[in-house]
């Protein structure tokens, strides 16, 4: 995700998707468009903050709870 810092911003401020993790209820995968895949940036929210595990560019949207669409 070198360079692409301004992408996994607007990922979280505007996504298209939110989806709750399978594994964690803790861990929320917000999801926008990006050329013909989808950013992914998961994040988990704990004790009302919340801290960025990892981002990566995917082909599919996993399973999980939805928790919000655009």
């Amino acid at each position: 995700m070198e360079n692409k810092e301004s992408l996994v911003i607007k990922t979280l401020e505007d996504p298209e998707m939110i989806r709750k993790s399978l594994k964690d209820p803790n861990v929320y995968l917000y999801y926008r468009g990006y050329e013909k895949y989808f950013i992914c940036v998961v994040v988990k929210h704990l004790n009302g903050e919340g801290f960025i595990i990892t981002t990566y560019i995917t082909d599919r949207i996993k399973e999980g709870e939805e928790i919000w669409k655009k």
